[in-house]
């Protein structure tokens, strides 16, 4: 008679004891998912930031690597700019030189072998400028392009189209695409005008 209260208490203890433990587990079980959640939503926004860091980073890199490669392509831009008047100068002597000695006399005339001599100057000169990217800019004939072209006069010239360049005074130069110095050029009017679809035409030569 004296068991029966105490595995009637005990029952009882073990009732109220698994009453209250599934409340705490269903709430571990929450606090769980909304840590894991949480953890996730934290993981996402790590790994977007570090995509985009990695991202910068590389457009950062393409970016010096370009400033590096134009740096080292245009380095000789300013001194090529100061130098460009002498290949002007070397093109005005030939363009205005008397007209040389023909046949035999050509051999023993000084005046010949100074024109030749400055050809070979000229020449050379213009090689150097090509193994620098640079090129010249000779557009006689050509539609007048004002990215590449100073027009320095106009001449009225109705046979032809409007806007051409009708006298090079000084070629142009650019250097890789650059412009380094623009063509000044005569350029007429009065003539019909041009074809749309020739503009910006230029023809650049070594």
């Amino acid at each position: 008679m004296t068991t029966q209260p105490t595995q009637t208490a005990h029952d009882s203890v073990h009732f109220d004891s698994a009453i209250n433990t599934e409340p705490t587990a269903a709430g571990d079980a929450a606090l769980l998912a909304a840590d894991l959640a949480k953890a996730q939503a934290e993981s996402a926004e790590l790994k977007d930031r570090l995509l985009r860091m990695a991202a910068e980073t590389e457009n950062l890199r393409r970016r010096l690597e370009r400033e590096r490669d134009d740096a080292v392509k245009f380095a000789s831009a300013k001194f090529a700019k100061d130098i460009l008047s002498v290949a002007d100068n070397l093109g005005r002597a030939l363009q205005n030189a008397p007209k040389p000695a023909e046949g035999d006399a050509a051999k023993t005339d000084p005046l010949n072998n100074l024109l030749v001599g400055i050809e070979a100057t000229e020449r050379e000169l213009l090689s150097v400028f090509e193994r620098f990217g640079i090129q010249r800019i000779d557009p006689q004939g050509q539609r007048f392009d004002p990215n590449l072209h100073q027009a320095m006069f106009e001449v009225e010239n109705p046979n032809l189209p409007a806007g051409t360049v009708f006298q090079v005074i000084a070629a142009g130069y650019v250097q890789h695409g650059r412009l380094l110095r623009a063509a000044m050029v005569g350029v007429t009017k009065g003539g019909p005008q041009p074809d749309s679809t020739t503009a910006g035409s230029v023809d650049t030569k070594a």
